[in-house]
């Protein structure tokens, strides 16, 4: 009982930083919740300390660039070249302390699931599937921002990051392999599907997990490991869900990435914060990307700076476009799986559903000409733009590159050149310092 007095109190002196205005969350009331109120506040508390740095990563990929800002190069800067080595004072790291101490949250929960107080046994299983999937989700994003891809060979045997399953605040902590955390990932997830009874949320409380978040997580995840027919079953199960793809025609529609739009399945991360969001411009490589038949380029981004001639995102930076999960990118997830397995037809089905809501009519019609020719090969590389596009400034463009081809990416700052060679080490982000210096063991 000491123990987690002391682990509760630890809890409490991070602070509670304010809520967002559309998230109805309140701050844990007691030392040691007792009833599932309490423990939903607890909850909550984890939901809120998430970090934020899923859409910094991308500074390192081919999507974005710092802006011709000083303090945001002093801040960023280092991200954008690879520089891995840099110690300026200003740089802003990634955030282990805050995965590890939501992990930390849902294995207190999950530890006491047989203590809680409730007339709802439903209630209960919620809560504790909830504390499951937070603990299989930010072990998966630290494992993929640093750890190994688990796509490459030999990759599930390299040391990745400590996997933490309990809360013994003694227990001396090393880092687990690529494999062990993945398994453990999935583990955690099936076992999520056992006590996760919501099927959807309120508007206001769709930070949440629900049963469909279960299904979409799998999807992702399994797609990661290039498991292709559980991506597939999962995707395809998600898309039987009570969700649908926003049309993007109108002069402004509700982006398909808001909180409140119809194919928001759990808006749990802020992946663009506001520092970021302002901190970031378009590459113009990346706009390249984009047709002018495509509706997203100008509705996802601003029209060129008359200056620069860069365009800057529309879709994030605001707390109202939290996003984790969304059915564009399932939809996504079932066409690359499908196209994997050869199923050549099936995956060029879930693309035109896609397709069907993002473009003009005219440029239907072009896609499905040029998709009806594809062979297997050129079908994955336009599945592949097709998520760069779809999910620009979401925080999946870094992971994409990481698992599928890790290409050279080239670029210029200030006059002088930077490559990222294909299949880089860089491609996985080191460990913090800090994290190293509390923690030896980690460079084990």
């Amino acid at each position: 009982m000491k123990k987690y007095i002391f682990s509760l109190l630890c809890l409490l002196a991070f602070g509670m930083t304010s809520c967002d205005s559309f998230l109805d969350i309140q701050p844990v009331g007691k030392v040691i919740p007792k009833t599932d109120d309490e423990f939903r506040a607890l909850l909550a508390k984890a939901y809120n300390t998430i970090p934020r740095d899923r859409g910094m990563a991308n500074f390192r990929s081919d999507e974005m660039q710092v802006a011709d800002n000083q303090y945001d190069l002093n801040s960023y800067g280092y991200l954008q070249i690879w520089d891995d080595n840099s110690i300026k004072t200003s740089d802003v790291h990634f955030d282990w302390k805050n995965y590890y101490h939501v992990i930390y949250i849902a294995n207190e929960v999950i530890d006491n699931g047989s203590t809680i107080q409730s007339k709802d046994p439903a209630v209960v299983n919620q809560l504790i599937g909830e504390a499951y999937l937070l603990r299989a989700y930010m072990h998966f994003l630290l494992v993929n921002l640093h750890g190994q891809p688990y796509s490459v060979d030999g990759a599930s045997n390299a040391k990745a990051i400590p996997l933490i399953l309990d809360t013994d605040t003694e227990k001396v902590r090393y880092r687990n392999t690529v494999g062990e955390v993945f398994d453990a990932v999935l583990k955690d997830i099936n076992t999520a599907s056992e006590y996760i009874n919501v099927e959807k949320w309120e508007d206001k409380f769709s930070y949440r997990f629900n049963t469909t978040t279960v299904d979409a997580m799998k999807a992702r995840v399994s797609l990661y490991m290039n498991n292709w027919k559980d991506a597939l079953a999962a995707a395809e199960s998600v898309m039987k869900a009570d969700y649908k793809l926003v049309e993007l025609t109108g002069e402004k529609p509700v982006l398909p990435n808001h909180y409140t739009s119809s194919e928001n399945i759990n808006a749990a991360e802020f992946v663009m914060s506001n520092p970021v969001n302002y901190a970031t411009v378009l590459r113009p490589e990346f706009v390249a990307l984009y047709a002018e038949d495509d509706l997203r380029l100008n509705q996802y981004f601003s029209q060129p700076d008359e200056e620069t001639g860069l365009r800057k995102s529309i879709k994030g930076g605001k707390n109202e476009f939290n996003c984790s999960f969304r059915l564009g990118e399932v939809v996504l997830t079932a066409a690359e799986a499908a196209a994997q397995l050869n199923e050549l037809d099936k995956a060029k089905k879930f693309l035109l559903q896609l397709v069907n809501k993002r473009y003009t009519a005219e440029g239907i019609a072009r896609v499905k000409t040029d998709i009806s020719k594809f062979s297997q090969k050129d079908l994955l590389q336009f599945i592949y733009d097709e998520r760069a596009r779809e999910l620009a400034l979401e925080g999946h463009r870094w992971f994409d590159l990481r698992r599928t081809t890790r290409p050279e990416i080239k670029k210029v700052v200030e006059g002088e050149t930077y490559i990222l060679k294909q299949n880089d080490t860089r491609y996985t982000i080191p460990i913090p310092r800090e994290a190293i210096q509390a923690n030896p063991n980690l460079n084990l």
